[in-house]
């Protein structure tokens, strides 16, 4: 295996999280890497909204957000708003409309938001390897990622590859694995969401 490369920092998962974590960091300066172990990034983003991606809530606050952190949220929406979520989407000419209760949604197709999303990791210059599954050690205070046939090294290491909700989209527990084995504390993981089917005679 060819020696290992260096980035500022490696992000493990292309959706909606990773991609936009990897674009934002890449157009401060900072050397990144984003692995996804689909060949297609964003493939949840695809399906979301219908097809049509609900990208934000006018409405989303703080309020609306359970953690045993509090205080988090407010900092991340204080930092970043629906509003310049908005203002992104405006600027790669998406066209979009509001439905029930200040949901936002493409009025074309959720691939616009995977289109955008890539665009901001190019211009960010960062690179990608998708269809690589990974695998993380830490060793001589760095994070090392191996895929395919090649391994990184960064200092920092972001895991955005998502929970288990759809696990046909190839959703699985590496982020639990991996955060559980380096010390992190895991809230265990439950249904949300989830459609309810009742009996004929009382639906």
């Amino acid at each position: 295996m060819p020696a290992a490369r260096t980035f500022d920092a490696i992000v493990i998962g292309a959706g909606a999280a990773g991609m936009f974590c990897a674009a934002v960091a890449g157009q401060r300066g900072r050397r990144i890497l984003l692995i996804d172990h689909s060949p297609e990034p964003g493939r949840k983003i695809l399906i979301s909204g219908g097809g049509r991606c609900n990208f934000t809530n006018i409405g989303a606050s703080a309020a609306n957000f359970l953690s045993a952190n509090p205080h988090f949220a407010k900092s991340a929406l204080g930092r970043f708003t629906p509003d310049d979520f908005i203002a992104l989407v405006d600027r790669h000419r998406i066209e979009w409309h509001e439905k029930t209760l200040g949901q936002l949604f493409c009025a074309g197709s959720s691939r616009q938001i995977v289109s955008m999303l890539l665009e901001e990791c190019a211009a960010g210059r960062v690179e990608t390897a998708f269809g690589e599954a990974a695998n993380v050690e830490h060793r001589d205070g760095a994070f090392h990622v191996s895929f395919g046939r090649s391994e990184a090294q960064a200092p920092v290491l972001v895991l955005a590859s998502g929970g288990l909700s759809i696990p046909k989209l190839g959703a699985t527990s590496f982020a639990y694995d991996v955060a559980r084995r380096f010390g992190h504390k895991i809230v265990e993981p439950r249904p949300a969401l989830v459609p309810l089917t009742l009996p004929q005679d009382q639906a």
